[in-house]
């Protein structure tokens, strides 16, 4: 293993944006509560089971797409809703209107609350670059870029495959590997040349069909034995650790 905590194969890094980089996936766990919540209070009144912000975040949306993950959110419990279109208003009963409304929510929280780095993250991609690695980041937002700016961190990374980019592409999202498989190409490296950091289970099971080189799970809610199932070769609670610093 190198300085980096990375076998010494490794050319290239791949970093998942939400729970990886940045503190945003609390922001998105929380406008998915407020989304799912506010639906099925109408849809089965006030004794409805509530979004269960760490389990069904953690299960069913994180890392994937907004119209997936409403999909499996709603499939976990038996509902099917309309596809909708994209431009459907958020306060439609679509997968798409759903979408949009935790979209709208994401926006609102982050334009109260801001954007924040992982100061170990941006230490670890720093000694990355240092090292001549190669570095993207691979997201399913599609307020990437905007949040990368906003975290002072853009200029850090490469190439960008995200929410937007895969809907150009019509690249399937995470558990799919198709989004990290056209980072590693844009980077001029394979899979085996390649490490994926990210927190998400859907994530990991991205880099273990894509058979990349290593994988890394982040594990900032306790579900190390989780992230080690789904495909981690290695699980930390953050970045630095893969330094030899302390979390």
């Amino acid at each position: 293993m190198t300085s980096l905590g990375l076998p010494s194969t490794i050319q290239a890094c791949l970093f998942d944006l939400d729970g990886v980089l940045t503190s945003t996936a609390t922001v998105h766990a929380a406008a998915w509560k407020e989304t799912f919540d506010a639906f099925l209070a109408r849809r089965e009144g006030p004794g409805f089971q509530p979004f269960d912000p760490v389990t069904d975040y953690d299960l069913y949306v994180d890392g994937m797409p907004r119209a997936d993950g409403v999909r499996s959110f709603l499939g976990s419990r038996g509902i099917r809703l309309p596809e909708g279109s994209e431009d459907d208003p958020p306060e439609l009963d679509t997968v798409q209107g759903l979408g949009n409304r935790k979209n709208a929510l994401v926006l609102r929280k982050i334009k109260e609350v801001g954007v924040r780095a992982f100061p170990g993250s941006v230490r670890y991609v720093k000694a990355v670059r240092e090292a001549g690695l190669r570095r993207a980041v691979v997201s399913s937002s599609a307020n990437c870029q905007a949040v990368l700016a906003a975290a002072g961190i853009e200029d850090l990374f490469e190439v960008r495959i995200d929410g937007v980019v895969a809907a150009e592409r019509h690249l399937p999202g995470k558990p799919h590997p198709d989004t990290f498989l056209a980072a590693a190409e844009a980077l001029g490296t394979g899979p085996h040349q390649a490490a994926v950091f990210e927190d998400a289970l859907a994530g990991m099971e991205a880099g273990r069909a894509g058979d990349f080189g290593y994988v890394v799970g982040v594990d900032r809610v306790g579900q190390a034995d989780a992230l080690r199932k789904h495909g981690a070769d290695a699980v930390v609670t953050d970045l630095a650790q893969l330094l030899g610093e302390s979390a």
